[in-house]
């Protein structure tokens, strides 16, 4: 891309920070609006002020008030309700921050002319689905979580607003991104209870949940990449060729971690997923991504290894 004035919602947070740090060093000037819920603070901007201009605004997009303040050339749009998992118990939360956050971003481009935007959506819009792995045009997305809802009703409102009013936009659907500042999913919990507790490990569902798992680094330039491909609106599956069995993972931590003897103790549920809402397996198609002459640097396998290794050092549990 052509030097902008980028804006970086949710950059703050795990995939968002990565973003910045890649962008800052392709020599834009990057604004983060970030209401720093899910980081708590910007401990993962902070050695990214000396790379180039960067901005934080500490704001809340689900007033509209104060999104409508935001003015770029560009919106990379991360901020949103994160935690899948809770979705069950609170789905309040997933229609104020994904849906009306994301309604209110669009209103920001529409109204502060901003005709270019990439958005960070999800392979949850697809719910079960009976085909894997599953290409971009698969259908009908009938998702199985608030999240995934949420996730699904952004891409019809962009897709919209990019007839409407000719945004140039690009909709991600993201297998599950690992690597570094990321705060939570199973690596990071399989971390802070082996801390808790080194002879135990639990694990929830049966084991056997299998997902296409991608590196960070990998995300973030296959967005940069593909999002240079598109010309008015486009979908694209982020993701890797094959998955990684929970049970798998739980190994890779034990052993980066040097616990011995682990027991590892399955709470199983009622379909063998991880919690109400989760999709057991997943696989994402990159055939779309790859036909435009993308590659991804890591495996899933490999994926998953690199980020617990980065996991473990950024908690400060390496020798």
């Amino acid at each position: 891309m052509e030097s902008k004035k980028i804006i970086v919602t949710g950059g703050a947070g795990f995939i968002g920070s990565n973003m910045v740090e890649l962008l800052l060093k392709e020599g834009h000037s990057v604004e983060v609006a970030d209401n720093l819920s899910s980081t708590g603070d910007d401990r993962f901007l902070k050695p990214l002020y000396e790379l180039g201009d960067l901005k934080l605004t500490k704001i809340d997009i689900t007033k509209r008030e104060e999104a409508l303040k935001l003015k770029a050339d560009s919106i990379i749009h991360f901020a949103a309700n994160s935690d899948v998992r809770h979705g069950f118990e609170n789905p309040e939360k997933d229609f104020d921050s994904n849906i009306l956050g994301t309604f209110n971003i669009l209103e920001t481009a529409r109204k502060n002319g901003i005709s270019d935007l990439m958005f960070s959506s999800s392979s949850t819009v697809f719910g079960v689905a009976k085909v894997l792995p599953t290409p971009e045009e698969y259908g009908p997305l009938l998702p199985i979580s608030s999240y995934g809802a949420s996730k699904l009703s952004d891409e019809a409102m962009i897709s919209a607003y990019s007839n409407y009013y000719g945004i140039k936009s690009t909709i991600f659907r993201f297998a599950n991104i690992v690597g570094k500042n990321s705060t939570h999913g199973v690596i990071f919990d399989f971390i802070k209870k082996l801390v808790k507790d080194s002879k135990k490990l639990e694990i929830l569902g049966d084991g056997t949940q299998r997902k296409s798992y991608l590196h960070v680094s990998d995300c973030i330039r296959a967005m940069v990449f593909s999002h240079e491909k598109t010309k008015d609106l486009d979908v694209y599956n982020i993701a890797n060729e094959g998955t990684t069995s929970v049970m798998k993972i739980a190994d890779m931590v034990i052993e980066e971690m040097g616990a011995k003897g682990v027991e590892k103790m399955l709470v199983k549920t009622e379909d063998g997923g991880g919690w109400k809402g989760d999709v057991k397996v997943a696989e994402l198609s990159p055939v779309k991504l790859y036909s435009k002459g993308w590659k991804n640097t890591y495996s899933s396998d490999e994926a998953v290894r690199k980020a617990v290794k980065e996991t473990i050092e950024q908690l400060g549990l390496g020798s």
